[in-house]
């Protein structure tokens, strides 16, 4: 007798689960608010998706396509949610629309019916204040667990739970249409759209806590949603511009650790391992963004990220270009993790002691309080001015604030070297 199928274990299940959690929970939920037509009942019917998918998949074995699996046991609990209320057509939280139909000059975009994009702009309505909508932006259409979106904002994760919730409450009251907007009204919208999709590519470019440097995945998403919006709106330079910053940077994803898991800094990484296509894609991107106007702040970024990967070598890096387009973000884009990174540019321009006076008057101003870089840039230049029992308490503390192993290992490796205190 042939034997059956063998089940997978228990174990390798809920590693399936947990992967298709990080790669398609924004895909699925997507799909299934076009079903709920409510923001809450749509993340319900996904988590009981995943739940049931844990059992299902141990005894039955992992499905081909994890993601089409979850997508249609969402919306199969959310029909029987709705049929249970009985307000299918009645009651509806949210209105689904069709989209207009295309124009001659709208073509047919592939993007226009993606429901990520759709999530994307609904969260992004004007009727949000600007912060919300980045957060829940982040949270549903991206799928950053709410942590991350607190360690992104530099607040509690109570307090960013709290702002979701009247976020979405706020869509519910507002009957906001789950619908992709005409293309008047994406403007309004663009911003806070960029700014999460960026933001998300942070979590996964370095991500905020956990054994591991990146989460690949959550960046791999992230270029996929910039490229979406390119493909949606290719004229607008500020999307030329998020989606060469992220593709420069991405560039280096396979560089940036040794093969044990050690932090490599830019100066140490392989620069030949770098992928050159997605190098000169995102240069001829940043050409676009920066011609017809003054650049903002997204091309400002990809200028200087694809300077940094266009240098043959870490030695051959043009920081005095790089230190005048920090001075033009600054001027676009006044927040203070932009000046914390000028102060990097500074700090190889015109040496480490004018870097560490405008790290120390930050920390005085307090507006990063909290944020590890902070202290682990002012270690560095203390170290670097031979100020060792201040660079060592500056580490610890850095150290403290970080959740990320790999940055924690390589801060600690760097207070090691320090000379002991007499």
């Amino acid at each position: 007798m042939t034997p059956g199928p063998v089940a997978p274990s228990d174990a390798a299940a809920r590693r399936a689960v947990a992967d298709a959690h990080r790669r398609e929970w924004a895909a699925v939920l997507a799909a299934t608010v076009r079903v709920t037509r409510d923001l809450d009942l749509a993340e319900e019917c996904v988590q009981d998706a995943y739940a049931d998918a844990l059992g299902s998949w141990t005894r039955s074995g992992i499905p081909a396509r994890p993601a089409a699996w979850l997508t249609t046991a969402a919306r199969h609990n959310a029909l029987d949610a709705l049929r249970r209320a009985g307000t299918l057509r009645t009651k509806l939280h949210l209105l689904v629309e069709p989209d207009p139909p295309a124009t001659p000059s709208d073509p047919d975009h592939p993007a226009l019916g993606d429901d990520r994009l759709r999530l994307v702009f609904l969260c992004c309505h004007p009727a949000l204040a600007p912060e919300a909508q980045v957060a829940l932006t982040m949270r549903l259409a991206c799928g950053v667990p709410t942590p991350d979106v607190a360690a992104a904002f530099l607040v509690p994760v109570a307090t960013m739970a709290a702002r979701l919730t009247r976020a979405k409450k706020k869509i519910v009251a507002a009957g906001i249409p789950f619908r992709m907007p005409p293309p008047a009204q994406l403007p309004a919208r663009l911003d806070a759209a960029l700014a999460a999709v960026h933001l998300q590519f942070t979590t996964g470019h370095t991500a905020p806590a956990g054994p591991a440097l990146t989460r690949d995945d959550v960046a791999g998403r992230a270029v996929e949603l910039a490229r979406l919006l390119h493909a949606l709106m290719p004229d607008e330079r500020e999307v030329r511009g998020l989606l060469a910053l992220l593709l420069a940077n991405h560039a280096r994803r396979g560089t940036r650790t040794a093969p044990d898991g050690r932090l490599l800094l830019l100066s140490e990484q392989d620069r030949s391992a770098w992928d050159r296509e997605l190098v000169a894609e995102a240069d001829a991107l940043v050409v676009g963004a920066l011609r017809g106007g003054p650049a903002g702040r997204f091309a400002l970024q990809a200028a200087i990220a694809t300077l940094h990967a266009s240098a043959p070598t870490y030695e051959a890096t043009d920081w005095a270009q790089i230190l005048r387009l920090y001075d033009a973000l600054a001027r676009v884009w006044p927040t203070p993790v932009v000046a914390l990174n000028r102060a990097v540019a500074v700090a190889m321009v015109d040496g480490p002691a004018a870097g560490l006076a405008l790290v120390e008057a930050l920390d005085r101003g307090g507006r990063l309080a909290g944020y590890r870089y902070l202290p682990a840039l002012r270690a560095d230049l203390l170290r670097r001015l031979g100020r060792d029992a201040e660079a060592a308490a500056a580490y610890d503390l850095a150290v403290a604030q970080t959740g990320n192993e790999a940055e924690r290992r390589y801060l600690t490796g760097r207070r090691a070297e320090l000379r002991p205190a007499d």
